[in-house]
């Protein structure tokens, strides 16, 4: 993510240049410095903060329960696992008369979403969502499918950043 935004930061000096403004010059030289510099991080290393979440999540189900103040009925509300590698795989939603829904997720090789299925009350697929990241981690396209398979929409992401100065 910081070598994303230095080459925004580039960009923007370079659209910007002077070639009479000696300034412009020594921010851009320091920019590249700082590209070079950062170069070294890889994009696709999840950050420090998304791997310790993980680490405290590995197996984990987390069941989330409801209890009705004038009833006392209690039911179970949601229900969230996740894998091996501490990511989220399903999520279940439920009401008093069982599920409402579920979503299940797959990831790649880069430890981001990949695919996700949602699934109605009778547990059949409604939405199929695949997505495509960046190099620098940010997502890049998503594409929207119905349950036969077939594709409907295609999202494409757009990053823009005003000039940080």
């Amino acid at each position: 993510m910081v070598t994303v935004l230095i080459i925004q930061k580039l960009v923007y000096i370079y659209r910007n240049i002077n070639n009479d403004n000696q300034m412009t010059m020594k921010k851009l030289s320091a920019a590249i410095a700082a590209l070079l510099a950062g170069l070294t991080l890889s994009a696709q290393e999840l950050d420090p903060a998304t791997l310790a979440k993980r680490e405290a999540r590995k197996n984990l189900v987390v069941k989330e329960w409801n209890t009705d103040a004038r009833t006392k009925t209690r039911w179970l509300d949601r229900q969230t696992k996740y894998d091996s590698q501490g990511r989220k795989v399903e999520e279940i939603e439920y009401a008093t008369y069982g599920q409402k829904w579920r979503e299940t997720l797959e990831y790649g090789e880069n430890g981001r979403v990949v695919k996700e299925v949602e699934y109605d009350d009778r547990n059949k697929p409604v939405r199929i969502r695949k997505y495509e990241w960046n190099a620098d981690g940010t997502k890049k396209k998503q594409y929207n499918y119905a349950p036969n398979g077939k594709l409907q929409t295609v999202k494409v992401f757009e990053y823009i950043f005003d000039d940080p100065e």
